[in-house]
């Protein structure tokens, strides 16, 4: 799709129609698909692209451009603070922090005072607030406005402000009374009391909120914009559902992240010691783990000796308790981080986890005794050269036994701990994402080892 818009974005470039002819015709492209191809053009196309589709228009582009400290390293100061100060604040924000700290200071000391304040106010948030996720375009009405004076304060600030679905209604110091959606305030006959279409309960969230803990309250409100308050009831901006949906984005991007034992996600692009940084420290911890089971293992070497038909089918073992274990862990963490009430049902989901690890248990214990058993009859007879039966069929049935026997209490347990870990954590107050994955395949395989070997010893030495 690119690669057409390519071709036709160039051949309108140069063109010998007027600039004016050129804009309208740019007018009719996506600002998402302009980005695609700004990125393949040359300098100078890019320089007269923007000088074409006009200031607004470039920042729109802007906010869709991957790797924007490229493009924005081709503009002086001037021209950059020019075209980021159209943006959204969050927008903003998200550019001038990929820019190295003194060119984003040298920019903001260039853009005009709203906006630069707007770009200090979101700054001044921590990253996991909520307020660092907001954004200043919202129209807002002075309380007391009648539907007439409202509709012309809209029409007032749509100029500046394109989040026009909710009207915001403020008191003084710009504290929150309620909220007014479009669609109500055009069907208002001019005479209408319009307190009776403003909302006064409005679903709101504080601006020091964490993400991580409200971000699924704020999607059930399935509202296209959602206030932010201060302590003080006052409101400083609002939550798009573009917002919600890049926060839910980076919150599952986060989770993959450490389930695969990273601190964090990895950035495309970035240095290889940041990137081993970031992996080489839960590596070292899961090495020293994995000895402790190889230690475990070479307890038994015993009987792997006498046995070691055994060895063969330690993997399998091995692997459906990891399996078992990460999915448990998998649904137990996205229960409890759905809501409080969810937090509160640890042991009806642990109960849950267990019964279904029971149940996979019996049925695939039950299929691995009687594979198992098959395979090494057959094996015996067709490769080994047996001739009595009885003795091969008790040998086999009591190894297969022993993996049926070994699945069933391994995937038991290890359902029990994928489901009770995570939960654990979260009421110390430790994010249950971090000792998951390999953590969690890492115990379930010094737990199956020692079931499975015990087993082996107890009914081929021990008996």
């Amino acid at each position: 799709m690119a690669k057409d818009y390519y071709k036709q974005i160039r051949f309108i470039l140069y063109s010998n129609e007027p600039d004016e002819t050129k804009r309208e015709k740019l007018d009719n492209y996506h600002a998402n698909d302009i980005a695609n191809v700004v990125e393949h053009l040359s300098k100078i196309e890019r320089l007269k692209l923007y000088k074409i589709i006009g200031l607004d228009r470039t920042s729109e582009v802007f906010s869709f451009l991957d790797d924007v400290n490229e493009f924005i390293d081709e503009l002086d100061y001037e021209q950059a603070a020019d075209i980021i100060e159209k943006m959204d604040a969050d927008d903003a924000v998200d550019v001038l922090d990929e820019l190295e700290d003194e060119d984003a200071e040298q920019i903001i000391s260039r853009m005009d005072g709203e906006s630069a304040e707007d770009v200090k106010l979101i700054n001044s948030y921590e990253e996991d607030e909520i307020g660092s996720k907001m954004t200043t375009n919202f129209i807002s009405i002075p309380y007391g406005y009648d539907v007439k004076q409202t509709m012309k304060e809209l029409v007032k600030q749509a100029a500046e402000n394109d989040n026009i679905n909710t009207l915001f209604v403020l008191k003084d110091d710009d504290v929150l009374y309620g909220m007014i959606e479009l669609k109500d305030l055009i069907c208002a006959r001019k005479d209408s009391n319009i307190d009776d279409i403003i909302l006064k309960n409005t679903p709101c969230v504080r601006d020091t909120d964490i993400v991580s803990e409200v971000i699924n309250d704020v999607r059930e409100y399935d509202m296209d914009v959602v206030p932010v308050v201060d302590e003080m009831n006052r409101l400083v901006g609002v939550i798009t559902s573009s917002d919600i949906t890049e926060a839910v984005d980076d919150e599952i991007s986060e989770d993959y992240a450490k389930l695969a034992g990273l601190s964090s996600e990895e950035e495309e692009g970035e240095s290889l010691g940041k990137s081993l940084k970031k992996r080489l420290p839960w590596l070292i911890i899961l090495m020293f783990l994995g000895l402790i089971v190889s230690s475990i293992t070479t307890t038994f070497e015993g009987v792997i000796a006498a046995v070691p038909t055994m060895v063969a089918f330690q993997s399998m073992v091995l692997d459906m308790a990891g399996n078992v274990g990460t999915q448990s862990l998998a649904v137990t963490i996205r229960y409890i981080s759905d809501d409080d009430e969810n937090k509160k049902k640890s042991k009806k989901i642990i109960l849950h986890e267990i019964k279904i690890g029971v149940m996979n248990g019996i049925i695939l214990g039950i299929i691995g005794l009687i594979f198992i058993t098959s395979y090494l009859i057959i094996k015996a007879f067709v490769f080994g050269g047996a001739t009595e039966f009885m003795p091969v069929f008790l040998n086999a049935f009591k190894s297969g036994g022993i993996v049926g026997i070994a699945l069933f209490i391994a995937m038991s347990v290890s359902a029990f701990t994928g489901s009770f870990l995570p939960i654990m954590l979260t009421k110390m107050k430790i994010d249950p994402a971090v000792a998951s994955g390999p953590f969690i395949t890492t115990l379930n395989d010094l737990l199956a080892i020692i079931i499975y070997y015990g087993l082996t010893y107890l009914l081929f030495i021990a008996i």
